[in-house]
């Protein structure tokens, strides 16, 4: 009788997790509150054109910098790409980021690819913007602060470490300058 008492709550402790998917139908287009969360990032939507100055060990540098941010999933998810490009046009910085909102966690998540560097980092939409940082070495950060209004895109990353003065890393001001279907737009044909 006991093995039979076990084998019948196994059956029961397996089934739950099928009863619990069952209830919430999977969605290509992740949930309303993923898709609601991620409307209020809706204003990065579109190309962007402007100007980056970086400031380095070596001074200062200037680049033309682009950014394209689309949805994808429904709206559940925003994907950025960014690109800054020197005065001949070879690209010197490539970035790509992917937004998301956490449901669970109750929090958005920020996973980003530049440089050679990945990461999951702390992100947080604002009233008109965003802000983001980085581990920037042994007690420092880089911390990203974005104000976008009126097809301005206008980012400051400022590097900060205790017991040190804030330093400027990165300056960014964009234009909107117009819509794009990336990277939704283009997806392969189901036909042959």
């Amino acid at each position: 009788m006991k093995p039979f008492a076990c084998l019948a709550l196994a059956a029961v402790l397996l089934a739950a997790p099928a009863a619990v998917q069952a209830q919430a139908p999977a969605s290509p287009n992740g949930t309303e509150a993923q898709r609601a969360a991620m409307h209020r990032l809706d204003m990065l939507d579109g190309e962007w054109r402007g100007e980056a100055i970086i400031h380095g060990p070596d001074g200062t540098t200037t680049l033309t910098q682009t950014e394209r941010v689309g949805s994808m999933l429904g709206g559940s998810i925003k994907v950025i790409e960014g690109r800054g490009y020197a005065a001949d046009g070879s690209t010197r910085f490539n970035a790509m980021a992917t937004v998301s909102w956490d449901a669970r966690a109750g929090r958005y998540g920020f996973r980003s690819y530049a440089q050679g560097f990945s990461g999951d980092y702390p992100f947080e939409v604002t009233g008109d913007g965003f802000r983001w940082e980085t581990p920037a070495g042994p007690g420092a950060k880089i911390e990203y602060v974005a104000v976008v209004r009126d097809g301005t895109w206008h980012e400051v990353g400022t590097w900060v470490a205790e017991g040190q003065p804030p330093r400027r890393m990165i300056e960014m001001r964009l234009t909107r300058i117009g819509d794009t279907d990336w990277p939704a737009g283009g997806a392969v044909d189901p036909a042959p």
